[in-house]
């Protein structure tokens, strides 16, 4: 399985580690230490060094109880960030929601727009069905001021599932190639503990629909509550994680520490290779 992002073609053989900017004051593991436009730049080229296959870059804070930014908030704050990210060899992905912040992206050179929304903002499909990026489809239930507000599933693999099939169908619809599909449980988006886990178990369900899968587990509040420990003090738990997504099939793991990421990747493919494995 292949998947074509702008002008790259990623070969999905391995998983690949997708490496967070967040451009925000108020994202929930690193609020404010990148707003600043040349520690955003500085973080960016540290994540390629340290083996990052595609940059998310973020200008809107998407976690729980979270106050929507403006377009041109976005704008202002990802666009100078993206700018000067492109041409280090790896596709650069824009998290947004909105289909003003696609268009100047894609416009810049971004290869992914990554849309907790599912592309379900007016004109979101159309901008992107026009172009060559590609698109993450991701499953949230409610608002990220509402969601983390007693969510609840009758079976939440198999909504989930429906839901990216769903979107999956109309993008394909809206001209978006199969090969440029990626989808996203959204762990964390309105998913209690026992919801993430159980998402977690049943990735392979959710490859079955035919496109490759991305796990954002790393520093989550489902990790805190488990093992006890500040967002800054997550590490672990988040690597185990990782691990467990791509054990269960993910294809893209996005996460902050990309170096620890790809350090036990390395070693999990070691492993998985071995013979008798």
């Amino acid at each position: 399985m292949n998947l074509r992002a702008g002008t790259f073609l990623l070969t999905l053989d391995r998983p690949l580690v997708m490496g967070i900017v967040n451009v925000t004051p108020d994202s929930f593991s690193d609020g404010g230490r990148f707003l600043a436009r040349d520690a955003a730049i500085a973080h960016g080229r540290r994540l390629i060094e340290h083996g990052a296959d595609i940059l998310d870059i973020g200008g809107e804070s998407t976690r729980p109880g979270a106050a929507p930014a403006s377009a041109q908030e976005e704008l202002d704050r990802v666009m100078p960030v993206l700018e000067k990210l492109l041409g280090y060899g790896i596709p650069i992905s824009i998290d947004t929601q909105k289909s003003k912040v696609m268009v100047a992206a894609i416009k810049a050179g971004a290869a992914m727009i990554n849309d907790v929304n599912a592309l379900q903002a007016d004109g979101a499909l159309e901008v992107c069905g026009a172009a060559n990026v590609a698109v993450c489809l991701m499953h949230k239930q409610g608002t990220p001021e509402t969601m983390q507000h007693a969510p609840t599933y009758v079976d939440v693999v198999t909504e989930v599932a429906d839901f990216l099939a769903t979107r999956a169908q109309d993008s394909l619809n809206a001209g978006i190639a199969r090969d440029r599909i990626v989808i996203d449980p959204g762990f964390g988006f309105g998913k209690t503990v026992e919801h993430n886990f159980r998402l977690l178990r049943n990735l392979r369900s959710l490859m079955a629909l035919g496109f490759p899968v991305l796990a954002g587990f790393s520093r989550k509040a489902s990790l805190g509550l488990i093992t006890g420990r500040p967002v800054d003090e997550r590490l672990a738990a988040s690597i185990a994680t990782a691990m467990l997504c791509a054990q269960n099939g993910a294809t893209i793991i996005r996460v902050h520490d990309v170096r620890e990421t790809v350090d036990a990747l390395k070693v999990l493919a070691a492993a998985t290779s071995l013979p008798g494995a």
